[in-house]
């Protein structure tokens, strides 16, 4: 007799959970060359800004910067898959860190290759991956010159063609209003909650001040673990939840 625990194991093994952590391109906005300079004041007119904020385009610049793929980058990308060990379930965690965002990618797109040539059509995951992840990793790969993997190249596509997995979306049941945390979710589905002594909110400030990135790719691999545990409960997963196992 095949178990739930058992059915929902064998479809997750191909579905590859990704979390990025981004930061701004330089801590200082003076760095950054005119014409981002000048770019970026246009940027901050269209954002919901006081006037004090408005006012301060390099304290903007450090607090916002990293989430447009146009003015920040990369440094960390990490990801995670469930398999299956004696007998257990568990979740195998890996982090790609770089200074080189380049190097990051090829390395990621590398990851990719492999764990595609293992397990056929898989399914990308993560929280909000739909509207953050993907697209700012397909518009750095852009940028850097790579080419779009095959599972992230979604030009032609419909929308039901599209596999990806989203836990905001798989969350929001048909309703579209407000955005939901991971925290929050993590909590409300009683799933350890992967935030510690850092946030998203924090990570440039870790990076270019602190010039700590193995305490941004421990964070983000929280994260993916997070993200997994979530995702399992979605679908239905009514077993102990499995543990981490890092590469």
């Amino acid at each position: 007799m095949i178990t739930h625990k058992k059915v929902v194991a064998t479809h997750f093994h191909k579905t590859l959970i990704i979390d990025i952590e981004t930061v701004p391109l330089q801590y200082d906005w003076n760095m950054m060359p005119d014409a981002l300079q000048d770019h970026w004041l246009r940027k901050l007119n269209l954002l919901r800004l006081t006037d004090e904020e408005r006012h301060d385009p390099e304290q903007q610049f450090r607090d916002r910067a990293g989430i447009y793929a146009e003015f920040g980058k990369i440094v960390c990308i990490g990801l995670g898959y469930v398999y299956e060990q004696d007998g257990a379930s568990k979740v195998r965690l890996k982090s790609i860190a770089n200074d080189d965002e380049k190097l990051l990618l090829e390395e990621f797109l590398q990851t990719l290759r492999v764990f595609g040539e293992q397990h056929r059509d898989i399914t990308l995951a993560g929280h909000n991956i739909k509207e953050f992840d993907i697209p700012y990793i397909c518009r750095r790969l852009t940028i850097n010159g790579l080419e779009l993997p095959a599972c992230m190249d979604l030009a032609g596509l419909k929308p039901w063609q599209v596999h990806h997995q989203d836990t905001l979306e798989l969350w929001r049941f048909g309703d579209y209003k407000n955005y939901t945390s991971l925290d929050l979710l993590a909590y409300v589905l009683g799933v350890p909650s992967s935030k510690s002594d850092i946030d998203g909110s924090k990570v440039s400030q870790v990076y270019w001040e602190e010039k700590n990135l193995d305490r941004i790719a421990q964070y983000c691999l929280r994260d993916v673990y997070t993200t997994a545990l979530v995702y399992l409960r979605l679908k239905g997963w009514t077993e102990s939840l499995p543990e981490a196992c890092y590469v």
